[in-house]
């Protein structure tokens, strides 16, 4: 690595013009970096949606969703299929292996479903949704309200004047108006007109679904122009579908024609007022805060053309966050920059000397921002905290280099001879150390599931930035190096051999050597002693692991609440918004709340249907308030309301990870499930650890039955389906097709004239028409009053419920799932049934495996390296022995600062493994080299401990006050990935410096005296 050095002396000028296009393309490429909250992630998952009006769950279960889950399970690269059955609505949630190609996957399952749609009911017409986190987290969500109360009509203002210019914006994938009451065209025939004019009702529902199709009939020429003829036009408004022919007869004079609006199935208000719903997707390549500062210079605009009382309030951007997150890892960035330096330059004791180490950092980070733009990668919290990570780390190898660059100087050598020298000297060892620190990055593609996925862009972005400061260390410093630092003068290069014995004369005598000389000579004699010390240590921080508080991810840095209302099975929609503004009551006098919003009814994505008996709603906390008293307040404010159901409050999770623990049940039949879910809900609730514990296993409640008799119906000239079809007509009508009037489709619908039956008696005296006039339906079919489940749940073909609780404290999680784990494991379930944990419980189980085994491949490959870098088995042996002790100070710090052990601060333990070895990497090469020349074991390692002492704690201390303003949070704002992450380095960092200077040179005096007693003094092999 050298030869670069040589190289770069040689081409100075070329230096220089290379490091100014760096600095060039770096400042281009930070205005053009996407800014995201977190990088876009492919959710490897799918949603098949199915409809079958008026179907019973158990019926949409044997008639919908067990060929659905048949369908889709023969796909390639299937993990798992969970499915709902709710009254006419199907759901089957289709797992998929990480990697898989979502639009490939897709594709595939819609062609199975095809293969199948003969079996499915008429008009299931099941549909595939599937995307990123950027489809499912909008950029910014829009509410719109007017004071008149006429939702139709802002509706129609907004698709006219805001929509459009919504999805002109740049990087806007669509956006998409919710809320919005629908209508449809209800044509209700008069059965004496029809029969007076020869008109039957297949007659008159086939004239309506070819109403306004335009058929081609082909093309004339008429003189040199070639025209296409088309028969029929459009139906543009009501009169045009009254004008309609129906036989000889117009459709006006013998049914009515209408267009109402269809009975809500939910209701949206934001802060108490009736509201419409805006939201704005973006695309893979948008950026959510251009987005939103485009739509907050437009709103103004918007408002004004929407009317004196329209008010557009935005209820979730994405953009503050990302900003203030970028802000604060950026401030504490610079922070700790500047601590860096300043640490550089109390041990350098030399403006120069530390501005030429400190050029790294920004070069090292501006070529890491260059590698992100170029490779598409986003500026978010994960590569922006790898980057505040990086920065303390990428000062090391200057460090190093001009550490031992100035003592050449200082020993009176010509420049360009001690500079080239005092390289080549370290080169190979900071090499080796690199790329020990960059290789334990290398394990995380073994990471699968989501931390892989999430946490990639964070290994790519450290790996390059320590790559590039080992560049510049070996390149850009030794030039800096030459121009800037002193030339030792021609009598101090005459004198060279006493200019040099005074100074290392000079080192002895400084305080920092008088202190830690004593300590490593001791640590050389009395080796034993010292590791015994050390195992003490080791084994009282073992004992101390209880203490340790674990989670998932860190929910820390949001300002948004949950509220989930529900109330009981049956409750319709009118009720349940009554019990909903009983809650809002409590919202409207909280001083703390931004805005709120409430969904009564509806679904929880758009285009899936919600029960009439739920409600949720969405809080945006002030920014400057404490939001855990926030949601203390509101859960005992709320906890006082009567007749509301069941009311949870909970934490918005941060970018979609929650904390909840879940236990899902499985067995073969309901009557068992009942059992087995009531037994574990009983078991989860003595958990003290967690609250508002929940089954979704649902209730019984009685539904009208209607068995039609085939020899009866048969006996009328009708079959089963045409019976079926007759009921749901009294109830619904009959769909006959769509138009377009006055610019928006309409559904149209015959409706059978009477209003539909309202009372089981009134279902059995429905009129059926038969061949012998019309019969009661009592007569064609029993019906009755029975039970059944108002949804039916299944995980991989098994009927399921899942029961789930909300941990008292989310950053125990551990805890309390060790607590739920006693209490099941304690249970006797009846047989056939089973359970498994699920939720944050279960990606915790699953994250803390494979980290686990990526930590054992990191040390593995981080001996791979020792040993090509020592051409020693023994020697990095005695590095890796040293491991479990840097882990000390990091368990340590985690338990003194509170801070659970989760994903990030495994992150850090990762980065600990080559942190650990790095310094020691450097220590030990010296040792060798001084008893390749000669020099006796036990001195060797004092005098290479002595010479390596000054950059040990000038590197471990920049990395350390570098990271400080990211530990503490000076900001205000908690990172909830670098945070952990940082106080695990620093902790680690302390006790791995301590480690380096005091164990490593006791053990390896240990192994290496051995080995000379038994074949007498060991040359060191020379590195290559």
């Amino acid at each position: 690595m050298s030869a670069l050095t040589r190289l770069s002396l040689a081409n100075r000028a070329l230096v220089l013009l290379v490091s100014l296009a760096i600095i060039g393309f770096g400042l281009l490429a930070v205005p053009s970096l996407k800014q995201q909250l977190l990088p876009s992630l492919e959710i490897p998952a799918a949603v098949v949606t199915a409809t079958y009006p008026g179907a019973a769950p158990d019926t949409v279960e044997t008639q919908l969703v067990e060929p659905l889950e048949e369908a889709v399970r023969g796909v390639e690269g299937v993990t798992g299929v969970v499915s709902t059955a709710a009254e006419g609505f199907a759901t089957v949630q289709v797992e998929l292996e990480y990697g898989t190609d979502i639009d490939q996957a897709s594709n595939r399952m819609q062609t199975a479903l095809g293969r199948i749609g003969s079996q499915l009911p008429d008009g299931a017409d099941p549909q595939v949704l599937a995307g990123s986190t950027d489809d499912l987290l909008p950029a910014v969500l829009l509410s719109a309200a007017d004071g008149s109360g006429d939702t139709s009509a802002l509706a129609s203002r907004l698709e006219q004047q805001v929509l459009p210019e919504l999805g002109q914006i740049d990087g806007v994938r669509a956006a998409d108006l919710t809320g919005a009451p629908e209508k449809q065209i209800v044509v209700t025939p008069d059965a004496a007109k029809m029969a007076a004019a020869g008109v039957d009702t297949q007659a008159l529902s086939a004239a309506l679904e070819s109403a306004g199709t335009a058929i081609p009939a082909g093309t004339v020429t008429d003189g040199t122009q070639s025209l296409t003829v088309q028969t029929g036009g459009a139906v543009s408004t009501l009169d045009d579908l009254r004008d309609l022919y129906v036989g000889s007869a117009k459709l006006d004079s013998i049914a009515t024609v209408e267009s109402v609006t269809v009975p809500p199935t939910s209701i949206t208000r934001t802060d108490g007022q009736a509201s419409l719903g805006i939201s704005v997707t973006m695309t893979p390549d948008g950026n959510a805060v251009d987005i939103s500062h485009a739509i907050e210079d437009r709103v103004g605009d918007w408002q004004a053309a929407l009317g004196p009382d329209a008010h557009l309030v935005t209820v979730f951007d994405q953009a503050p966050f990302i900003e203030q997150s970028i802000e604060s890892l950026a401030t504490e960035g610079l922070l700790g920059l500047v601590m860096a330096v300043v640490v550089i330059l109390v041990f350098l004791t030399s403006i120069r000397s530390t501005l030429v180490t400190a050029v790294s950092i920004p070069l090292s980070v501006l070529i890491a921002l260059i590698v992100m733009w170029a490779d598409g990668i986003s500026l978010n919290v994960l590569s922006l905290g790898g980057l505040t990570i990086a920065i303390g780390r990428v000062v090391d190898d200057s460090i190093v280099v001009l550490e031992n660059i100035k003592r050449h100087l200082g020993y009176g050598e010509e420049k360009s001879r001690a500079i080239f020298g005092a390289v080549r000297e370290v080169a190979g060892a900071i090499t080796a150390s690199t790329i020990t620190t960059v290789a334990v990055f290398l394990p995380l593609s073994l990471v699968g599931g989501l931390v892989g996925e999430l946490f990639r862009p964070f290994g790519i972005t450290v790996t390059v930035a320590l790559l590039a400061s080992l560049l510049v260390a070996l390149t850009i410093v030794p030039v800096l190096a030459y121009w800037f630092l002193r030339q030792p003068t021609e009598q101090a290069q005459a004198q060279a051999e006493q200019v040099r014995a005074a100074a290392e004369q000079k080192e002895r005598d400084s305080r920092l050597h008088r202190i830690y000389v004593p300590v490593i000579r001791f640590a050389v004699r009395r080796r034993w002693t010292t590791v015994a010390l050390s195992l003490v240590v080791l084994v009282a921080t073992i004992a101390m692991t209880p203490l340790l508080k674990t989670n998932f991810i860190d929910q820390s840095g949001q300002n948004t609440l949950s509220i989930t209302q529900t109330l009981p099975v049956g409750t319709g929609l009118a009720a349940t918004d009554a019990a909903a503004q009983k809650v809002e009551s409590v919202l409207s006098e909280e001083p703390d709340l931004e805005s709120y919003q409430v969904t009564t009814g509806g679904g929880a994505f758009p285009g899936l249907v919600g029960s009439s008996n739920g409600a949720s709603f969405s809080l945006t906390v002030d920014e400057d308030a404490d939001i855990e008293e926030v949601q203390t307040r509101l859960e005992n404010e709320v906890g006082e309301l009567s007749d509301v159901g069941d009311v949870v409050v909970t934490g918005g999770a941060q970018a979609g990870f929650g904390s909840g623990i879940e236990v899902q049940v499985q067995a073969g039949d309901q009557e068992t499930l009942t059992a087995a879910s009531e037994q574990v809900r009983a078991a989860v609730a003595e958990v003290d650890m967690l609250k508002d514990v929940t089954s979704d296993l649902s209730e019984q409640i009685p539904r009208v039955e209607v068995d039609v008799k085939p020899e009866k119906a048969a006996g009328f000239g009708l079959s089963e389906s045409a019976v079926a079809g007759l009921v749901a007509n009294a109830f619904r009508g009959t769909a006959a097709g769509d138009v377009t009037v006055d610019g928006s489709r309409q559904d149209i619908v015959i409706s059978g004239g009477a209003q539909a039956p309202a009372t089981v008696a009134e279902v059995k005296a429905i009129q059926i028409p038969t061949g012998d006039g019309p019969k009661k339906l009592s007569q064609l079919a029993d019906v009755r009053t029975v039970d059944g489940p108002v949804q039916v749940s299944r995980i991989d073909g098994a009927r399921s419920a899942t029961v789930s609780g909300t941990p008292v404290n989310p950053d125990d999680l551990g805890a309390a799932t060790t607590q739920v784990n006693e209490k099941l494991d304690a249970l006797d379930l009846p047989a056939g049934a089973s359970y498994q944990l699920g939720g944050a419980s279960a990606d915790q189980s699953e994250a803390f495996g494979q980290l686990g085994l990526a930590l054992l491949a990191a040390v593995v490959i981080v001996f791979v390296v020792m040993v090509a870098t020592f051409k020693s088995l023994v020697q990095p042996l005695v590095l890796l022995v040293s491991i479990p002790f840097a882990a000390t100070g990091a368990i340590l710090l985690l338990v003194l600062t509170n801070t659970p052990l989760g994903v990030a601060a495994l992150i850090g333990m990762l980065m600990l493994v080559g942190i650990v070895v790095t310094n020691a990497i450097v220590l030990i090469d010296l040792v060798n080299q001084y008893r390749r020349d000669g020099m006796p074991l036990a001195e060797a390692v004092v005098e290479g401990g002595r010479h390596r002492l000054r950059p040990i704690l000038m590197t471990a201390l920049a990395t350390i006050f570098a990271l400080l303003p990211m530990a503490v949070g000076l900001t205000g704002h908690d990172g909830f990935i670098s945070q952990p992450l940082a106080v695990v380095v620093i902790g680690g960092l302390i006790s791995a410096t301590l480690l380096t200077l005091v164990l490593v040179p006791s053990l390896y005096t240990l192994v290496e005296g051995r080995k000379e007693r038994r074949s007498g003094p060991v040359r060191v092999s020379p590195q290559g």
